[in-house]
């Protein structure tokens, strides 16, 4: 039986945080702010999605500590056992010297009004930790989640082109101290569940999957959250009651990433970004899509199996992980049951699975040979924005005719969903632009998408069509043709 602790416990900056009684709901950027009265993290959207919030959690993961950003307005300090939580008021001491990011910030005018600055510093911060000599792009991905409405961003990039001329990353603090801070938190993850509170106000963190399948069977009314970066929005912009609340993400045994029987089979609380070399090296048409889910906050926090879980119709990876031919295990006690990804959303907020049963773990399987496969992602910015309509694509084509084909698209319906007369009017049909045209009105059949503040009807329509085509260019070298052409 699995020891309980009535405790739980973090390192917040240099100072160790005991907490025996806590609201399930409470956020890290309100605790910071209103319990500690640490306000340089500010809330500005209180969705993850400005970054003026962002903060560093260093973490034990596969024996490392590694330290990545997250949005502090949707982290639920429930999520913090046996974690390392720095903020901006930890770069440099009190009437110090600033650190080296902070000085090159000021040196290259990187900051106008200011608010947004100190989420724009840690997330430079954690990127200079990993990559002391960064490139352009490196930079704009390390500030895909932070939004700043006055410099342009060009000073921040210069600043964050510099920061190694004002100090070395071997002298910072936190690879200084990693091993002392390691010992501390190795000391902290003690293997006991940690319980707090009661009622709606419980906070409950298993110790291991085999726990979490202990306490889920006895709470299955409790609301299971991994990197909370949809279920944060369900209390700071909708108030829900969703207590009790069980945190997983730090679960060690759903962090596994391997291969069973050649498909890449990825836990439950894997994050976006640890998935992603072992995701794109095995497909690469996911990489630049991989890059817009979210910013890089929500990818260190957000998981594979939660967005799965939770069903959204504009989930990001349904779509590319339905056409690949993905199955789930669901668990519930002892028992799992495989179920085909496409099986497992029955209609909106409605999915197949039981009271108490959760996902475990997610099987990809490798694309066969002579398989070409793509995926697209409409959005009205670039990046970090949900998608308007999300499309993925997989063909075979043999003797000039399409011998299997999976088509599914999100936001076009009220779940992730196959085009499957679509694929019945290309299937044994020349892979051809005569043949893609004749099959676009089959669209209608699978498909009745609605108007929302992301997009018309209309426009989804048009705009899943039109990536039908763009899949037939580029699948067979037109459009490469047509853009020398233009060129």
């Amino acid at each position: 039986m699995t020891e309980v602790r009535g405790q739980l416990r973090f390192i917040l900056n240099d100072r160790d945080v005991v907490l025996d009684n806590l609201p399930a709901t409470r956020t890290l950027l309100d605790f910071l702010r209103l319990d500690r009265r640490m306000t340089g993290s500010k809330e500005g959207c209180a969705e993850g999605d400005c970054g003026a919030c962002t903060v560093l959690v260093g973490r034990l993961k596969r024996g490392q500590l590694v330290y990545e950003t997250v949005n502090a307005c949707i982290c639920f300090v429930g999520s913090l056992d046996a974690t390392h939580v720095v903020t901006v008021e930890h770069l440099s001491a009190a009437n110090g010297p600033l650190h080296p990011v902070q000085q090159a910030m000021v040196d290259h005018h990187g900051s106008q009004c200011g608010f947004c600055t100190p989420g724009i510093v840690m997330s430079l911060y954690g990127m200079w930790m990993q990559n002391a000599d960064p490139s352009v792009n490196d930079i704009e991905v390390a500030l895909q989640g932070n939004l700043c409405r006055c410099t342009g961003y060009a000073p921040i990039i210069k600043a964050g082109k510099s920061i190694s001329a004002y100090g070395t990353v071997v002298a910072d603090p936190l690879i200084v101290e990693r091993q002392s801070i390691k010992a501390r938190l190795q000391a902290l993850k003690d293997g006991k569940r940690v319980e707090l509170g009661e009622d709606k106000d419980r906070v409950i963190v298993p110790a291991s999957s085999d726990d979490l399948a202990e306490v889920y069977a006895a709470n299955p009314t409790g609301t299971l959250v991994a990197g909370a970066t949809d279920v944060g929005l369900w209390v700071t912009k909708f108030m829900r009651d969703i207590g009790p609340m069980i945190f997983i993400g730090d679960i060690a045994d759903l962090h596994g990433i391997g291969e069973v029987d050649g498909a890449l089979r990825i836990g439950a609380a894997v994050t976006y970004s640890d998935a992603e070399a072992a995701i794109t090296s095995r497909y690469p048409q996911l990489a630049t899509f991989w890059s817009r889910i979210g910013g890089q906050q929500v990818r260190n926090a957000g998981t594979i199996g939660a967005n799965i879980a939770n069903g959204s119709p504009i989930g990001d990876t349904p779509p590319p992980l339905i056409v690949l031919g993905a199955s789930i295990t669901l668990r519930k006690g002892d028992v799992r049951r495989e179920v085909k990804l496409e099986d497992f959303f029955i209609a909106y907020g409605k999915q197949d699975r039981q009271p108490g049963e959760f996902v475990e773990a997610v099987t990809i399987p490798p694309l066969g040979e002579g398989e070409q496969f793509a995926c697209y992602k409409i959005t009205k910015r670039r990046d970090e924005d949900i998608s308007s309509v999300c499309g993925a694509f997989r063909v075979k084509v043999e003797a000039g005719a399409v011998a299997d084909v999976c088509i599914a698209f999100g936001g076009m319906a009220a779940t992730p969903k196959r085009a499957k007369t679509v694929e019945a009017a290309l299937l044994g049909k020349p892979w051809t632009a005569a043949t893609v045209e004749a099959a676009l009105s089959a669209y209608a059949e699978d498909y009745q998408p609605i108007t929302d503040m992301r997009a018309s009807a209309e426009y989804r329509m048009v705009s899943a069509q039109n990536l039908l085509r763009r899949f037939l260019l580029e699948t067979t070298g037109e459009g490469e043709r047509l853009v020398r052409e233009v060129a």
